[in-house]
């Protein structure tokens, strides 16, 4: 009998596993699949490596906090690189600019690209500063079971307006910037969290300042190092980790949960089980709840991804780690996406080469090219037959971008959203779960005290949300929870 059931691997499961084992739980872990990680996984293809979910580190901080849980740190377990530029930006007209590591220069790069803008750039993002504080001390600050505990943890009625939660990021943006392309560039950050710059709160500005002033960060060897760096930590805090094991469902009576039962039909008792999965499954599936299913679906979908893993020879000229090539007509973007519900005939492209600060990431000579667009969740479009088309459609985007790999690829493999839905039960194959569309979305997403005693929910479809930071900030989270409710206290 195990104190705990964790039932996912993913980064919020394996993060709030290593902080109950190292406050003195019998943590047990189970992960359907043969690696930990969830979307946080890799891929290799002869000779060259993918980091196929979260390509940026952002709040080393925050992993710091979780390690020193275990007596470690980042640094000690993973090789953090800070990346400068954060990313190289290109419009259809030619134009672009470098995001610096320094807001100085990131300021000078805007004011080349748009004279007169570079103070607006500074004023953003001390904006954005201004967001995230207040932001960091009340809303990730702990549970958010009902918009009252946002309130409560206000200093004042100007929390509430300092976070601008009433306008869309777009409309800020137009507010703030004279230059329309500094106004998609700060739009962008919406799709952090899958959602549209027309929908999302402005409160997304923060996003921008947390990669200003955090860093933007790549790990020496992937990404998904991070994974083998936790597993290691959580075998040494004494987690019992069992892969390839699904769970078949949560045990559980009208009031409390009692454990957990394997596809294989052995039954875990625990008398705490934390759902580490997308919610949509955990009530459809594990726990069939039909009202708690009912509101989770209120909730509206995140976006999903298309990728293009491409096997690259040659060099690239101008090639960043981090590139975006912004679409020509945004608002038809997002509409594709979010109202007609169809692959974007003009999307946005994000070209992610890793190669380019790691060369053990490709053959030398070579470079692997991650191209990621957003798309509209699976249950939309048939991606068994659409998949090699939009494939093609968007190497003709790449290339009429300057970025043209004809003769020089020599394999490129698709990730659709039926393929995300598939290996992670993630709802329609939407990213982050739920988005920030809406004025309320942040309040329809799944509450992390589950409608059973003892159940819990961590990581990118419940509080605070999706990404690499968020759902480790979920990890901490539900352990003061569990830490609270069990009156367990940490051991001298």
């Amino acid at each position: 009998m195990a104190d705990v059931a964790v039932v996912g691997g993913g980064v919020g499961g394996m993060a709030v596993a290593l902080r109950l084992a190292t406050a003195g739980h019998d943590v047990a872990l189970f992960e359907r699949n043969e690696v930990l990680g969830g979307k946080l996984a890799t891929r290799s293809v002869d000779g060259f490596t993918f980091d196929t979910g979260p390509s940026l580190l952002t709040l080393p901080e925050v992993f710091d906090d979780l390690l020193a849980c275990a007596g470690t740190s980042l640094a000690e377990v993973v090789e953090p690189v800070r990346l400068d530029p954060i990313c190289r930006y290109r419009w259809p007209d030619g134009s672009g600019f470098d995001h610096r590591a320094d807001l100085g220069d990131a300021a000078a790069e805007v004011g080349r690209l748009a004279p007169g803008q570079g103070a607006h750039f500074e004023d953003w993002m001390a904006h954005g500063r201004r967001v995230w504080e207040i932001s960091e001390r009340t809303f990730f600050a702990g549970p958010m079971e009902s918009p009252l505990d946002l309130v409560r943890r206000m200093r004042s009625p100007a929390d509430l307006w300092g976070i601008d939660p009433l306008r869309t990021l777009d409309a800020r943006a137009r507010s703030h910037f004279d230059d329309p392309r500094l106004v998609q560039w700060a739009g962008r950050y919406a799709t952090y969290s899958g959602s549209s710059p027309y929908a999302a709160p402005a409160t997304l500005a923060c996003i921008p300042w947390i990669e200003q002033s955090s860093g933007a960060w790549y790990l020496r060897g992937g990404l998904a190092s991070l994974v083998g760096a936790l597993a290691g930590v959580l075998a040494g805090a004494g987690v019992e980790v069992r892969t390839g094991e699904e769970v078949h469902a949560i045990r559980a009576d009208t009031t409390a949960v009692a454990g957990v039962r394997l596809a294989g039909g052995e039954t875990i008792d625990a008398q705490v089980v934390v759902a580490n999965v997308d919610a949509t499954h955990l009530f459809a599936d594990l726990l069939p709840d039909p009202r708690a299913l009912r509101r989770v679906l209120r909730a509206p979908v995140s976006s999903s991804g298309f990728a293009l893993l491409a096997a690259v020879e040659g060099h690239t000229e101008g090639l960043a780690h981090h590139n975006i090539a912004f679409s020509a007509d945004e608002a038809g973007e997002f509409g594709d996406i979010f109202e007609r519900h169809r692959p974007p005939v003009d999307p946005t492209l994000y070209v992610c080469a890793s190669s380019v600060t790691d060369p053990s990431q490709a053959p030398e000579g070579c470079e692997n090219w991650n191209v990621l667009v957003n798309v509209p969740p699976a249950s939309t479009v048939d991606w068994d037959a659409g998949a090699e088309a939009y494939r093609d459609h968007l190497l003709e985007v790449l290339a009429g971008h300057g970025w043209d790999l004809a003769g020089r690829l020599r394999s490129v493999e698709t990730i659709t959203p039926a393929d995300i839905a598939e290996r992670y039960r993630s709802w329609q194959g939407a990213i982050y779960g739920t988005s920030s569309n809406g004025r309320r979305a942040a309040f329809l997403r799944p509450a992390n005290r589950g409608p059973r005693r003892g159940l819990y929910l961590v990581g990118g479809s419940s509080h605070p949300g999706g990404g690499l930071p968020l759902v480790t900030m979920s990890g901490a989270i539900v352990a003061a929870m569990v830490e609270a409710d069990q009156g367990q206290r940490r051991p001298e």
